[in-house]
Order: C-alpha cells, then sequence, then structure tokens
C-alpha cells in the first residue's frame, strides 16, 4: 500500500502574502480568533483497514478456535473470526506469506515467507506479534508441515531435503532428511523439490513425502529410512491421507488423481481422470489441466469426500474456475468468479485419526472468500459477514459521516435486516472464534459507497470490523436496459448506466441524493413503511428556444430570475421518447423511467427523478456537482452548462442558468458564441450509447467520441412515476469547435495541472449556508455559494416561504448576486465560521415518517415540524463578522463577510492538485485537510 506523508502547515492560512490594509485587516481579526491547533495534534497512525485482503496466497484455519488466517503476497495477515473480530498485522519484510500453519488451539500461527523465513505469531496477545524467526540462507522453503499436537515443524526445500525446527525454542534440530537417502535408487535424477510433507495420522512416527516428479516416499522417522516408495509418470502437487492411515491420494499435473495402498508401492489402487473422457477403446483418458490440490475426507454414516480444484477438460475453453466436489456416485463442479488460490475443508475434529465429518469447504479466491455448506444438497454458500466485497461493483464514489445522529445507525440496520437475501445456507457463519473487540471511538461513523451498478450502500464503521447496514438499487426506478449488438472487440465498454457518480445526504433529515453517469438525479426519502407507487401519465414540458441558432441572439431573460413555465405553452406527451422530422434526438433522457407500480420496501424510497435530456441531437453532460438541503426543501445540481435548483417538495424548477448567465455582466472571460452543433451520433444509435460508467475501459477511439461531445444539455426535471420533464435554458455561449476535448474532466495524475488551461467552465461545488451575499448586506441572507472549475465562487440569494402549508404553496424566490471571489485552481469546498472561528454547519429539518397515517399520531408531528436551524452564537445574532473558508485545487483564502475582504491565502501546491478537501473540527479547533494527487495529506489550521 502506498504510503502517505503528512505535511504540517501550521501557519499556512496565516500567511499574508504582502503588507496590504486587507491583510493588516486580517492580523487585527486573527487576534481575535485564538489557535488552539498545534503541530503536536497531528500525526499519521494506523488504525483499521477495511476491504478483501489485496492479492492472498496462503490460508489456515483453526478448527479448535474456529480462526482464520490469510497471508498476502506483500506480507500481510489477516486474522479473520466471527463477525466483528478482525485483524491485521504486517511481516516487516513485505515478502510474500507462501503457507501459515496453526498451533491448533494454542494462540500461536507459524508463516513461512517468499523470503525463505518462517515466524512465531503469538495471537493471545491484544496485537498480535512475532516471538521468534528463523532464516533459511542455502535452501529456499517450498512446504511446511506441524502436525496436530506436535513440537516438530517440518521444512521442505526446493533441493528435496527436509529439516525439523523446534516450535518452542524454533531453532533447528540436527535431524534432516537428505533427498538421496529417501530415494536411494529408485531414480537416477533428482526428484525435484518437497510438494508434501504429511504424518500418517495412525502413526505419527512415520512421515509422508512427496516430490514434485512424482515420487512419493514414507520415512520412518525412528530409523531414518525409507519405508516404500511410490513412483507415478506425472508429477505430484498435492498429497492427502484416508484417516485410517492405510490410504492416500495423490493429484497430478495430467488431471488424475491416483489412491494408493501404503503396502503396494508398484502401482496405484485406483486411477482417476474426474473430468477427463473416458475412450471406448480402453486407452488412457484425454490429460486433463492440473489438479492442484485435493483433500479426502471421511464421514461415519456414508461415503468420503473427494474435493480438489483444478482439472477441468482442456476442450473447456473459458470456463470459469471450478472447485469439484466428489461425494459417492454425485460429482458437482461448483465454478467461481476467480481464480482459487488455496481451500481448505471445515471438519467436526481436529483429529486426523477419526472420521472428519466435513461441514463446510472455505475457498479463498483472488478476489473473494467463499464458504460452501457440505451438510445440505446443491453446496449452497455461506453469507459473508466480512466487509471484503467493497468493491462486489466497483467503488466510484465514498463519503464519510462522523458524530451521525445516535438513532440513525439502528434505523439503517432496521430496516436492511428486513432485505432478503436468497439462496445462501440456513446455516449459521462457520469461521466464530474471537471475541468482540472494542472500538476506540466513541461516537458512531458511517461509510456510504456508490457504486458501477447503480447500488448504494450504507456501512458502519463504529467498530473494527465494517458492517453493511443497508443497500440501496437505483436501477430499480428505470426500466431495464436493452441488451446491444455486439460491437468489434476494439470498441468493447463495460456499461454501467446507473453508476454513482455524486451522492449529497442530509443524515439528521435520511434525504438522499444521488448523482449517476447517466445525467440522472434520484431524490430520495426514509420510511420504515412500504409503499407502492402507482402509475400516472408522463408529462412532458418542453420550452422552446430561438436565440441560439444565431451568436447575436440575445434572450429576454434577465440574469437573476427563474424560468417561469407560464413563458411559453407546454407540450403534453405520453410516450417517453421524441425525435424531430431530420431524425435527430431531442427531448429525451439517457433512461427510461419505470411505468410499471413499483413496491418500495422500507428504506429508501423514491421522491424525485430528474434527468437531463438530448437537445438539438446531442447528449446531456454528465453532473459534475450535487448537493442537498432538508431545511430550504431544495436540490441543485450542475454540469460545464450551468446549473439546476429544484424544490422536491413542490416538485418544480426554481433556476436554470448557464454559467454566463450567472456572471451577468460582470463576466471575466470572454466566450465564444455558437449554433448547436448538430449531432455526429448515427440515426440507429440507441440513446444508452452514450450512458458510460465513470469505471468503464475506453478505447482510444471511444474515449475521444466522449470527450467530444459539448453539446448543449439541457437540465429536465420528472416526479417519479408522474414523470415531469423541463428542459431549461441551455448557456448562450460555447467554446470553439477546436477546444472541444478540453471539456470539464479531471486526470488524477500529479503531472496534469490542466486546470488554468479548461476552456469550459463547469459547476464543481454547492454549500447552503444564512451568510451576507453582498457588501450592503445587513443581515444574513438564506444562501447558495456556488463554485466552478475556473475559480470563481458565485451566491444565489433564496427567499424562503414560511413553514407548514405556506412552505408547499407558496413559490422560493432564487435569484443570482455575482461573482465574490476568486481562487486558482477548480473549487473543491467552501464552509463558513462565526466571528469566533467556530464552524458554522448547514441549517437542516429533522427525520418525521413520511408514510404515517393521516389521523396518527406522527401526522400531527408532521404538522407541527420546523426546520431547525443551528444556532448562531451571541456575536451572530448582533450581524457581526462571518468567515468564509473556500479551497480550491490549488489554494485556500478566508474572506471575512460581509466586506468580502481577503484575510488569508495560502498556496496549497504547485507541483500537484488538491483531490479532496473539508473543513474539520479537530478537538477544540478548526482545520482544513486537504489530500493531493502526489499522496500528501496536508492539514492547514
Amino acid at each position: 500500500m502506498k504510503k502517505f506523508n503528512i505535511r504540517k502547515v501550521l501557519d499556512g492560512l496565516t500567511a499574508v502574502s504582502s503588507p496590504s490594509p486587507s491583510s493588516q485587516l486580517g492580523a487585527k481579526e486573527n487576534e481575535l480568533i485564538p489557535e488552539t491547533l498545534q503541530s503536536e495534534h497531528f500525526q499519521l497512525c494506523k488504525t483499521v483497514r477495511h476491504g478483501f485482503p489485496y492479492q492472498p496466497s496462503s490460508m489456515a484455519f483453526d478448527p479448535v478456535q474456529k480462526i482464520l488466517a490469510i497471508g498476502t503476497q506483500n506480507g500481510a495477515l489477516r486474522l479473520f473470526g466471527r463477525p466483528g473480530v478482525e485483524c491485521y498485522c504486517q511481516h516487516e519484510s513485505g515478502a510474500a506469506v507462501i503457507q501459515l500453519q496453526f498451533l491448533i488451539n494454542e494462540g500461536a500461527l507459524v508463516s513461512a515467507l517468499s523470503d525463505d523465513s518462517i515466524h512465531l505469531w503469538n495471537l493471545r496477545q491484544k496485537r498480535p506479534a512475532v516471538l521468534h524467526s528463523l532464516k533459511f540462507s542455502k535452501e529456499r522453503i517450498t512446504f511446511c508441515h506441524l502436525p496436530f499436537q506436535s513440537k516438530w515443524l517440518y521444512i521442505g526445500t526446493e533441493r528435496g531435503n527436509i529439516h525439523l525446527v523446534n516450535v518452542e525454542s524454533f531453532t533447528l534440530s540436527g535431524y534432516t532428511i537428505m533427498w538421496n537417502k529417501a530415494i536411494e535408487l529408485s531414480s537416477k535424477a533428482h526428484p525435484g523439490p518437497v510438494v508434501h510433507i504429511s504424518d500418517n495420522p495412525m502413526d505419527e512416527g512415520k512421515l509422508i513425502i512427496g516430490f514434485e516428479s512424482g515420487i512419493v516416499v514414507l520415512w520412518d522417522l525412528k530409523s531414518k529410512r525409507a519405508d516404500y516408495r511410490y513412483t507415478y509418470d506425472e508429477a505430484i502437487h498435492s498429497v492427502a491421507w484416508h484417516h485410517e492411515g492405510k490410504q492416500f491420494i495423490c493429484s497430478h499435473s495430467d488431471g488424475t488423481l491416483t489412491i494408493w495402498n501404503i503396502k503396494s508401492p508398484a502401482k496405484p489402487a485406483q486411477t482417476i481422470t474426474p473430468h477427463g473422457k473416458q475412450p471406448k477403446d480402453g486407452k488412457k483418458p484425454e490429460p486433463c489441466k492440473p489438479i492442484l490440490k485435493v483433500e479426502y475426507k471421511t464421514t461415519r454414516a456414508g461415503d468420503p469426500f473427494m474435493i480438489f480444484s483444478g482439472g477441468l477438460s482442456y476442450d473447456t475453453v473459458g470456463r470459469r474456475p471450478c472447485l469439484t466436489v466428489m461425494h459417492g456416485k454425485s460429482t458437482a463442479v461448483l465454478e467461481m468468479d476467480y481464480s482459487i488460490v488455496d481451500f481448505l475443508t471445515l471438519c467436526e475434529t481436529p483429529y486426523p485419526n477419526d472420521f472428519q465429518e466435513p461441514y463446510a469447504v472455505v475457498v479463498l479466491l483472488e478476489k473473494d472468500l467463499v464458504v460452501i455448506d457440505l451438510a445440505q444438497n446443491g453446496y449452497p454458500i455461506f453469507e459473508n459477514p466480512y466487509p471484503m466485497m467493497i468493491h462486489e461493483s466497483p467503488v466510484t464514489c465514498c463519503e464519510y459521516l462522523a458524530d451521525c445522529p445516535v438513532d440513525l445507525i439502528p434505523a439503517l440496520y432496521s430496516v436492511g435486516s428486513r432485505q432478503k437475501r436468497q439462496g445462501y445456507s440456513k446455516k449459521e457463519w462457520p469461521i466464530s472464534g474471537g471475541n468482540w473487540g472494542l472500538g476506540t471511538q466513541s461516537y458512531p461513523e458511517i461509510i456510504i459507497t456508490g457504486h458501477a451498478d447503480g447500488s448504494v450502500k450504507f456501512w458502519d464503521a463504529s467498530a473494527i470490523m465494517l458492517q453493511v447496514l443497508y443497500k440501496l438499487k437505483t436501477a430499480k426506478v428505470f426500466e431495464k436496459v436493452r441488451c446491444k449488438e455486439e460491437k468489434p472487440s476494439t470498441e468493447i465498454v463495460d456499461e454501467d448506466p446507473f453508476a454513482i457518480q455524486l451522492m449529497s445526504w442530509c443524515p439528521e433529515s435520511r434525504m438522499l441524493c444521488v448523482a449517476g453517469v447517466s445525467a440522472h438525479v434520484i431524490i430520495y426519502r426514509f420510511s420504515k413503511q412500504e409503499i407502492t407507487t402507482e402509475v400516472l401519465l408522463e408529462v412532458r414540458l418542453q420550452y422552446e428556444l430561438n436565440d441560439l441558432e444565431s451568436p447575436e441572439g440575445g434572450g429576454d431573460q434577465t440574469p437573476g430570475t427563474s424560468p417561469s413555465p407560464q413563458t411559453t405553452a407546454p407540450q403534453t406527451h405520453t410516450s417517453t421518447s421524441s425525435n424531430s422530422s431530420d431524425g435527430i434526438r431531442d427531448n429525451i433522457p439517457c433512461l427510461k423511467v419505470r411505468s410499471s407500480p413499483l413496491k418500495q420496501s422500507s428504506g429508501y424510497q423514491v421522491e424525485l427523478v430528474v434527468q437531463l435530456v438530448w437537445v438539438s441531437g446531442e447528449p446531456p453532460q454528465q453532473i459534475s456537482s450535487l448537493a442537498i438541503n432538508s431545511c430550504y426543501g431544495l436540490v441543485v445540481f450542475g454540469n460545464s452548462n450551468g446549473l439546476a435548483v429544484v424544490d422536491y417538495l413542490q416538485k418544480t424548477v426554481l433556476l436554470n442558468l448557464g454559467i454566463m448567465e450567472l456572471y451577468g455582466s460582470n463576466d471575466p472571460y470572454q466566450r465564444q458564441l455558437r449554433s448547436p452543433r448538430k449531432s455526429r451520433q448515427p440515426s440507429g444509435a440507441t440513446s444508452e450509447d452514450r450512458c458510460k460508467s465513470p469505471t468503464s475501459v475506453l478505447t482510444l477511439e471511444s474515449a475521444e467520441t466522449q470527450i467530444c461531445h459539448l453539446g448543449v444539455g439541457a437540465l429536465p426535471f420528472c416526479v417519479f412515476l408522474s414523470t415531469v420533464l423541463l428542459s431549461v435554458c441551455p448557456p448562450r455561449g460555447s467554446i470553439p469547435q477546436d477546444n472541444r476535448d478540453n471539456s470539464f474532466s479531471r486526470s488524477r495524475s500529479s503531472s496534469v495541472t490542466s486546470i488554468d488551461k479548461e476552456a469550459r467552465e463547469a459547476v464543481t461545488s454547492f454549500h447552503f449556508c444564512e451568510t451576507y451575499n453582498r457588501k450592503a448586506d445587513g443581515g444574513l441572507t438564506s444562501s447558495l455559494w456556488v463554485g466552478t472549475s475556473l475559480g470563481t465562487v458565485l451566491a444565489i440569494s433564496l427567499s424562503m416561504p414560511p413553514g407548514g402549508e405556506q412552505r408547499l404553496l407558496q413559490p422560493v424566490i432564487v435569484s443570482p448576486c455575482g461573482t465574490l471571489v476568486r481562487l486558482k485552481g477548480s473549487i473543491l469546498r467552501m464552509a463558513f465560521l462565526d466571528s469566533t472561528g467556530s464552524l458554522l454547519p448547514s441549517a437542516f429539518e429533522p427525520w418525521y415518517e413520511p408514510n404515517a397515517p393521516a389521523n396518527g399520531e406522527e401526522r400531527d408531528k408532521v404538522r407541527k415540524r420546523r426546520p431547525v436551524s443551528v444556532s448562531p452564537s451571541t456575536s451572530q445574532e448582533l450581524n457581526e463578522n462571518q468567515y468564509a473558508v473556500v479551497c480550491s485545487e490549488k489554494q485556500a483564502k478566508v474572506i471575512s463577510l460581509p466586506s468580502q475582504t481577503c484575510v488569508f491565502k495560502h498556496n496549497i501546491t504547485e507541483t500537484s492538485f488538491v483531490l479532496r478537501a473539508d473543513v474539520v473540527q479537530m478537538n477544540a479547533g478548526i482545520c482544513l485537510a486537504c489530500f493531493c494527487a502526489n499522496g500528501h495529506i496536508m492539514t492547514l489550521r
């Protein structure tokens, strides 16, 4: 894992660039705000690691303590017990873990690494640590074996020798089994590395040794000689004993299994090619792929289990990796999603000389951990309680919330536990060892992940282990996307039309808003009751824009006014798509909202769907910024064309303006006007052609095509299942044809600093607040601050009607106020402080049950509810100063309000750019935390 460097910038925001009147004012104001954060308050410490072990390489299980250990190729160890029990350890060398062996029921673990070292871990202390280490210098370790309740560890090497290590003192014994003594004259050539060592279940003094070349030796430890030698003409990959100690089974490189009687070394008692075609003329079966590992487990009541990985026929081209379970006359081939790294059979007893009674198989895959129930018909898998599959569908965005409302996690868990999970084993998770760890944090934490398949997951991050609380599938809102005709291999891409790009969440009101890759926004409201949404007619209102054909066309609407449906006559349609007569796509979204009734379970239920539509044959631009405020009942989103403000309570569009119209007459940039381009899209293409996920793998041609889609976009509006699309004003100015490749997109590389070269300005951030929008303001105003990709911050004034019923009847007045401040680089984050330096969070509305009975007690509470405004300090009640903290990709500024003077400025980075930033509470102080593209985390106070 890449290491992050912490840069502690103590005086970053307090450094004044030049002695100016504004800087002198800043110095005086700075004296009023005590600095409580110091350098020693910041340090980087690793607390917990979530997700699947990266590049797993080995696995072991303690059948008594029921603890699972997984080793990785970078020297990491992950220990798993019952849900909530998890531990991460790391070998200092970072070498790959090639094998793990538990000292069963002793709280210890032996690890063998690719650098030919072995380590003894003590697992009984609070943080596991290495007690002893031993390194081989002349021989390479290939296999280890530690018998149950034995103090001797057997180490096989690449030279074919076996060394004994005392696990108590962790020292080498003088006893060594040399390869030439083991094989003697049975082979004239070197037998190859040791690939297997195990003791006879009935006699621990008898050791079976498997060499890669195909030779197996039964060694007598007391007499120091070989009792029997077994030779087969195919390489050996693994060996397993029958519990009675009279037979063993070998897996070979040609896909065969050979069963040997220990006293009949001449030939195998039985040879099986499980997946090989059996010729009718009695010839040898066709060779198959190697069987990499086999286990032989017996049952008291029936036939034994033979479980192995690999061995498929070479004819099965393209078949996924498989685990085969042979039980009696039945053979089950279980396909896996990823390559099999290792597997273990879990048995009722740890004693190798008793009937094993297998009940489950743990399969370690490259990117997953699967546990199969052997006791149920069909071998169903157990539902994995570990947070391993964070990327079950690739994560496309992520949000983190600390110190959330105390009732939020129980509410999410309550609705999440009701979600049906079918097809899993009905038994409890078999890896059940260890005790619950107590988290060091005293506050609840939630992580929200948006995924490429359109799903949103809520995770409880309060404890050591993540726990999935609730899963939301946004794709249910839309009709299923039909499969398109196969494209040439050079143009194949992974299509994720529902992929989540942005999320905005109000934890107090539990309102959730997500924006997807298909230029759609969905607003969800939380409810504990199920509802079914009925189907209504779709209504579409389209504004005719006639001023775009000519660069000289000005338009009548002035900046600061919101478009009104009364300006033109609405057109009503009952279909969900519309094409103009010349074949140009127009007035249709990328996705189609469901037309059938949708049963919405308890949890997050759709309140509103907003989709951008094609205009003049050009697809909508993807959404670049999103914000929701429950106190105002507003959602705002923007892209490279402009922004739209939507009242989700009244289900109306309040404002839809291009960037240039937000500036008004004070636009500092020269923008060339142009007519809308005609679509280069073939007339037979579908609307889904444009809907690609940010995780899609694009060829150069397809990527260039996607970048060039800079056409006029419209921001429509649709109510869920009563769909209302309002196409609104696209920008009146755009960029020259040659600069279309400079559309708003960010390459996350420290060498790319093209933000100053952006020819197209996009909306990148929003912040709802109660603040001063103009220098002459005498009081606080409900506001929306807007940040752009060219470093400009603009303000929009919000005039809110009274609460209660009047809020649903009277309109919200929205008016732009012009430019406030400019920074270098794209605006990432805005926050507000009072005159004492305390952080001012946005106002919110408390959660209420939206589906409460009409005459019930809950409904009365709804009628009486009031938005919660964050109580201002005494100085705020007197309308004293505020401070706005604005952070861009390059700079951070603190602005005094209402004077709008810059009191502090800091250049964060010159060689890289900030990926993400936030103003956070640290102990008793406030700091700006920045994560840069070069891997640095910077904190500024």
